[in-house]
């Protein structure tokens, strides 16, 4: 079981670490890894990860880290697959609210598991998701 879903630069914040991540974000993170409880990640954030350090907008390892902390099973992430029941409820994440498709997959990851969305996205926060930031 998860506590939470972390949005993409919520993940990379916390591992490189870097100051934009939220304290509000970053002690929700703690408190659950001192608990034994992880914050999920969708796979499809490991894609726009990929993404970005293809495109050079963050380094290379922002990735090396994230693996380190997912192999790690104590680490404070756990790798969500996406299937066909998150996909099932993308329509409970409205797409002219939340245009970007990875938004909404991990969005609706969230829902899917009734947990808050560690996320500092305006859209999102303005839907129906749980956020935390």
């Amino acid at each position: 079981m998860v506590k939470g879903i972390a949005d993409t630069h919520a993940v990379i914040w916390y591992v490189t670490p870097d100051e934009r991540l939220s304290e509000r974000a970053k002690t929700f993170i703690d408190i659950a890894t001192s608990q034994g409880v992880q914050i999920g990640i969708s796979a499809i954030t490991l894609v726009e990860i990929v993404y970005l350090i293809e495109k050079g907008k963050i380094p290379a390892e922002s990735l090396t880290k994230l693996v380190r902390v997912l192999n790690d099973p104590l680490g404070a992430f756990i790798e969500i697959p996406l299937n066909l029941s998150i996909a099932r409820t993308l329509s409970q994440v409205s797409s002219s609210q939340v245009p970007d498709m990875p938004d909404r997959i991990i969005a609706a990851t969230a829902l899917h598991y009734h947990v808050p969305l560690i996320s500092r996205d305006a859209k999102i926060q303005a839907s129906s998701v749980q956020t935390i930031w």
